[in-house]
């Protein structure tokens, strides 16, 4: 790969993963068939790693900073919510995260995935949790995809089986609500390699 193509790289769980589906139809691979279709130089690496949770992304996230990165895309912290970590610590770790990246890579450009957790934990869990994406990506003044599964979560013909993970249509949705923010940042790059 030559340093002129730009590389986006989507730091996730089982979601950026695809599980239940082929690498091909998880959303990083359909991020880059939009790219490819503009023509635009960028590459999209999927880091995604079924049950990562956002302590797993932070243990991983200097050995991914080895190469360059142009876009980050951190999509982590679902696995949290489901095992009832403190939101908290969710936040922590995303910020420790976006820290070491700015750090290595300080023009990089960090798009946030949103994501809600089932009510089972309770109403004060479940909105503190929910709240931890936008209050993080204002702070760190971060890209915010707000919900990442917005017209896929809790609709049963998108998602496989067990009711989390999206199907090849759900991913496509997903792909769909990535792309309304990546796309604005990936033009804003281009405008500014010209």
């Amino acid at each position: 790969m030559n340093r002129k193509t730009k590389t986006i790289l989507v730091l996730g769980n089982s979601l950026a993963a695809g599980y239940g589906l082929d690498p091909s139809q998880a959303f990083p691979a359909l991020l880059q068939e939009k790219i490819d279709e503009l023509g635009w130089d960028f590459e999209v690496i999927n880091a995604g790693l079924s049950g990562e949770t956002t302590a797993g992304g932070l243990r991983r996230i200097d050995w991914l900073l080895r190469s360059p990165v142009d876009v980050l895309i951190l999509e982590l912290g679902g696995n949290d919510g489901l095992r009832g970590i403190p939101p908290e610590v969710t936040r922590d770790n995303l910020r420790a995260i976006v820290k070491k990246t700015r750090e290595r890579y300080p023009d990089v450009q960090i798009i946030l995935a949103g994501m809600q957790v089932p009510p089972n934990l309770g109403e004060t869990y479940t909105s503190a949790f929910r709240d931890l994406y936008p209050e993080l990506a204002r702070e760190e003044s971060l890209h915010l995809v707000p919900f990442l599964l917005e017209g896929v979560g809790g609709v049963p013909d998108l998602n496989q089986p067990d009711g989390i993970h999206p199907t090849a249509r759900g991913q496509q949705i997903v792909a769909e609500n990535v792309w309304e923010v990546l796309k604005p940042v990936l033009e804003t790059l281009r405008d500014d390699a010209a």
